[in-house]
C-alpha cells in the first residue's frame, strides 16, 4: 500500500476514535428473532484511497432469489474454511468483484449487525487503491459503483422510512445516489458508520 493509503488508514482510525459510539443501530428492528442463533456473515467496506475517498458498493441482479436488485457491500456468509470474519469478507470481495485481498489495507472490524433474515454481519473497513479494474461476478453482481464517503456519512442524506410488512410497521433507512437506492441493512450500517466517525477530521 502506498504512503497515501497508509495515511488514509490512519485518518480513518483517528476518525473512528474521535466520535463516541452513540445511538447505534444493532439490528433490523422488532422483526429480528433474538432467541435464534444468527448465521455469521461479513462484508467489506472498501474505501478508495483518493483525495476525496469513496466507497465501493454493488447492486445485486434482479434475478437473485434473495434481496434481488438491492445495493450491498461485497460480502456474504462466513464459511467453515474462513479463518475469521476478515478472511470471509476478503474472500467474498474477491469472488464478487475480483478485488485481490493483497490490495486491501484492513483498518478495523466493526461488531456484527443483525439482519431480519437472521444474519450477524461483521463489517470490515479497508482502504484500497483508486480506479481499480474491478469485474463483477455476473451471478451475484449486476453493477459496481463508487459513492463519495463524505456523501454517505452526511446525515442530511439519511432518510428514515416506515413500511407495513407482514402486519407490522417496520422502520428502515435509505439514501439515494444517482440511480441507486441504498436501503435496508446496508443503509443502516452506513448510518452507524456516520455515527461512529467524525469525518472529515
Amino acid at each position: 500500500m502506498s504512503d497515501s493509503g497508509t495515511s488514509l488508514a490512519l485518518r480513518l482510525r483517528a476518525a473512528l476514535a474521535a466520535s463516541p459510539e452513540t445511538d447505534l443501530i444493532w439490528h433490523d428492528g422488532s422483526l429480528v428473532d433474538h432467541d435464534a442463533a444468527p448465521t455469521g456473515a461479513a462484508v467489506l467496506i472498501p474505501i478508495t484511497d483518493r483525495p476525496e475517498p469513496g466507497v465501493i458498493l454493488t447492486k445485486r441482479p434482479d434475478t437473485m432469489r434473495k434481496h434481488p436488485g438491492q445495493v450491498a457491500f461485497p460480502g456474504g456468509r462466513i464459511d467453515a474454511g474462513d479463518a475469521n470474519a476478515v478472511a470471509a469478507a476478503l474472500r467474498e470481495a474477491e469472488e464478487e468483484i475480483a478485488l485481490s485481498p493483497a490490495l486491501v489495507d484492513v483498518v478495523t472490524v466493526i461488531d456484527p449487525y443483525r439482519t431480519v433474515t437472521g444474519y450477524a454481519v461483521t463489517q470490515v473497513i479497508g482502504v484500497i487503491p483508486p480506479d481499480l479494474q474491478l469485474h463483477p461476478n455476473d451471478d451475484e453482481v449486476a453493477a459496481i459503483f463508487e459513492v463519495p464517503l463524505a456523501f454517505l456519512l452526511d446525515q442530511a442524506n439519511h432518510v428514515q422510512q416506515t413500511v407495513d410488512w407482514e402486519g407490522a410497521q417496520r422502520q428502515f433507512w435509505e439514501m439515494h445516489w444517482d440511480e441507486f437506492r441504498i436501503w435496508g441493512a446496508t443503509a443502516a450500517m452506513i448510518v452507524n458508520l456516520s455515527r461512529r466517525m467524525r469525518w472529515p477530521l
